[in-house]
């Protein structure tokens, strides 16, 4: 997902949205040990998406922190 696309999320739909990333990166990883992972690049492009959405909440932490 864009970027942009999560800057217009509120905070509840992004906490869901990286739940939603953990769960999936779960379910990759025990794939991938059992050794049934189609596409190895979703995994990266999981871990991304997650600190997409982990730096997105910071910053608007941060915003709130200093007003």
């Amino acid at each position: 997902m864009e970027p942009s696309q999560l800057r217009t999320m509120d905070n509840v739909a992004l906490q869901k949205q990286m739940d939603d990333l953990y769960q999936e990166m779960f379910n990759l990883r025990f794939q991938r040990a059992a050794g049934q992972l189609p596409n190895v690049n979703r995994l990266q492009q999981v871990r991304r998406e997650i600190a997409r959405v982990k730096t997105i909440l910071r910053e608007r932490a941060g915003v709130q922190e200093a007003k």
